[in-house]
Order: C-alpha cells, then sequence, then structure tokens
C-alpha cells in the first residue's frame, strides 16, 4: 500500500480497501489526507470515509477477437476456458484473478470489483472458433478466471449465451461458481448432464454470514449457494462443492461442516485449493484482514508464509494448489478424511464428459433446419445482445 494512501474503512458491499498501483503504469496516484471531493459529490459514507466518493459498478464492452483461452499448466484439471467477462463484482478479496485487470491500464483493488468488462459477441466468437475445421473438442471451463454468474450476468445473458451454443453442439463443458443465478439455466445444462457432457461446481468457502458478507460481499450467502447445489442435483446434474480457498485460522474451521453440509444437499465430489496470493492479492489481502480481523491478521500470515516456503505466495507448479509443510499437509489430510465420512469424490475434473457427440456448429444448424422442415435456408441462431 502506498505509505502516504491514508487507510479508510471499507466500503460496504466492496472487498478491496484500496486501489493499488497498477504494476504496469508509469505513474503512481494517492490520495493525501487532506483531499476532498467537490462540494456536490456523493460520497461513501460518514465518519472517517466521508473523504471518498461513492463507488459505483460500470461494465464496458469489451472488443474481444477470440473468446476460447487455452492453457496447459499441470496443476488446472482443463486446457479449454470461456470467460464471459473480465473483472468480478462479487469482490472476493482473495480473488486470484485481481491482477489481471493491471493489462487493462486498471487497479486490482477496487477497479476489478467495479469496472468490469463484458464480450457480448462470446456467443458469435465461439461458434466461429469450434467451426474451424482443425478444432478438436475438450470439455470448456466457464468461471476459470472470474464467475460467469456475478451479478451482471442477470442483465447480459453472456454466460446463457455460451451454453445455448454447446448445447446446440454438443459440446462438453464445466461451470464453477459461487452464484446461485446458475439455477437459472438449469434447462440447459440438465439435458446435457443427462448426456455426460456438463458438470457444475459450486464455491463455498465459509458457514460464517459475517465472514463471508466481508469477504465475498457481492456473492450469494454459503447456505443460498448449499441451496443451489440442491437445486442443481435435483435437476440431475453431477456437482460438486469447492471448498477454496482455505484460509487457515479464518476458515479452514469450516472445512469439515461444508463437505457434509454440501453432501447432505446432494453434491457427490470435492475440491479444495490453499489460498493464493500472487502480486496484488497480498497487499490487498494484507490491508483486508487488518482493516477485519486485526487481532488475528498476524497469526494467519504466520500460517500462510508455513505453507508457502516463507512468503506469501508460492507460484511453483505442484504446490501452488496445496502448499507445503504440516500445515498443507494437515489441511490435505482434513480434507479427505471429510469426503471419505460423506463419501464423496475428491477432485474437481472433466474426466468421464463424453467429447464423441460434438457436432460443429455448421452441422448443428443443417440439423435444426432440418428439423423445423426448413432444408433451404440458413437461419443464424440467436445471439446474445
Amino acid at each position: 500500500m502506498n505509505p502516504e494512501q491514508p487507510r479508510h474503512a471499507p466500503a460496504r458491499g466492496r472487498g478491496a480497501t484500496f486501489n493499488p498501483d497498477n504494476r504496469y503504469g508509469r505513474f503512481s496516484r494517492a490520495r493525501l489526507a487532506d483531499d476532498a471531493p467537490p462540494p456536490d459529490a456523493d460520497v461513501a459514507a460518514e465518519g472517517d470515509d466521508a473523504a471518498l466518493p461513492a463507488v459505483r459498478t460500470t461494465v464496458t464492452v469489451s472488443p474481444a477477437r477470440t473468446i476460447i483461452t487455452r492453457n496447459d499448466s499441470p496443476d488446472i484439471p482443463f486446457t479449454q476456458s470461456v470467460n464471459p467477462y473480465q473483472g468480478c463484482e462479487h469482490g472476493c478479496i482473495y480473488c486470484y484473478a485481481r491482477p489481471s485487470h493491471a493489462w487493462l491500464d486498471l487497479s486490482p483493488g477496487i477497479d476489478f470489483e467495479t469496472r468490469l468488462f463484458a464480450k457480448p459477441d462470446a456467443a458469435r466468437l465461439l461458434r466461429a472458433e469450434l467451426a474451424r475445421p482443425g478444432y478438436r473438442c475438450d470439455p470448456i471451463a466457464l468461471g476459470a478466471n472470474t464467475d460467469p454468474y456475478q451479478p451482471i450476468e442477470r442483465d447480459w445473458r453472456i454466460t446463457r449465451s455460451v451454453l445455448e451454443v454447446l448445447a446446440q453442439c454438443r459440446h462438453p463443458f464445466t461451470i464453477v461458481t459461487k452464484s446461485a443465478l446458475v439455477e437459472r439455466d438449469i434447462d440447459l445444462i440438465a439435458p446435457m448432464a443427462a448426456q455426460r457432457m456438463a458438470r457444475v461446481y459450486v464455491s463455498v468457502t465459509t458457514l460464517d454470514r459475517e465472514l463471508a458478507r466481508r469477504m465475498e460481499p457481492r456473492a450469494a450467502s454459503p447456505q443460498r449457494r448449499l441451496q443451489a447445489i440442491g437445486a442443481l442435483a435435483r435437476a440431475g446434474i453431477p456437482v460438486g462443492v469447492m471448498v477454496a480457498p482455505v484460509i487457515p485460522q479464518l476458515t479452514d474451521r469450516d472445512l469439515e461442516a461444508i463437505v457434509g453440509a454440501a453432501a447432505a444437499a446432494g453434491a457427490t465430489s470435492a475440491g479444495w485449493v490453499l489460498l493464493r496470493l500472487p502480486r496484488e492479492v497480498s497487499p490487498l489481502f494484507r490491508d483486508w484482514l487488518d482493516a477485519h480481523y486485526p487481532a488475528r491478521a498476524a497469526h494467519v500470515m504466520s500460517l500462510v508464509a508455513q505453507a508457502r516456503g516463507g512468503r506469501d505466495n508460492d507460484p511453483r507448479f505442484g504446490s501452488r494448489m496445496r502448499g507445503e509443510g504440516p500445515v498443507a499437509m494437515l489441511l490435505a489430510r482434513r480434507f479427505e478424511l471429510a469426503c471419505s465420512r460423506h463419501g464423496l469424490a475428491r477432485g474437481r475434473g472433466q474426466h468421464g464428459l463424453d467429447t464423441t457427440r460434438f457436432a460443429p456448429p455448421r452441422a448443428a444448424r443443417c440439423e435444426t433446419a432440418a428439423q423445423q422442415g426448413d432444408l433451404f435456408e440458413d437461419v443464424p441462431m440467436r445471439e446474445a445482445g
């Protein structure tokens, strides 16, 4: 945190407590203690925050040229992903995707959760990429970077448009979310799941409502997420719970309870990830701890360092998701025992999803036209606006 930038109480409904500088920027900016907004400006709160303008969410259209992101990371269980949005209004303070906002010349702090970017052409771009002659079908992950069901999806409906294309082409996919809005698309997900082409994972980090409100201010409550697991399971959709991230001495107390509650709701698998603090996430998380849990902050960060080779973060493949040392080993053992006790498969993966039924978009359009009795006119599929 810039030493000249004064502390302010966290803004209501936001996770980050400040805007760290963009690491690619040429200039550094700071709000000084005697700064004041214009006389007619809205303010965030009274008292210590009275000098801070209110933070509002904006959404900008992102002119993407491609939509499928590919990776070959050995500790990530997918090779392809689609991210309908950049930035995430959920505001989770621990989000490993925050540093990506620096690529947009914005801050990974408040900017990440208030200055959002939408890709309304996602369905069209996806259809074009799936139609390429050399395309090889491999399950596509939604929710790899930012949540595909964050609040703005309710109006923009980009994630739904992507699912429509995947369903039309019989292309397998997985979803990771901490939003109950996923229930809206059960009509698309359930038929794909019945053909072994869809799975959903719901992230639950804690069962403590107050902690969740501070840590993930605009995400669904933990109890609502468990209800979503139940709704998905009743629809016949294979659903797992992601206990991620596990934060020592803050959320780890709920590890066994989350696994048990998810199993009772209908989950059949579970995964976990140790807290990751890459780049700007580290100072953001440290400042958040000092603001919300000052008496516990030093202990939490000490345990993180013990699991991360003495640092806040360890980016090495093989250890970045689980950590090393006694703290990490204890968490892993607790997770294994909880899964065994409740009969849940361990891990998040795409094995077992059927890739043999994939029909490229051109074939899918012809099939749809034949079913409608229109064999001579190529009618384009509906696209999200």
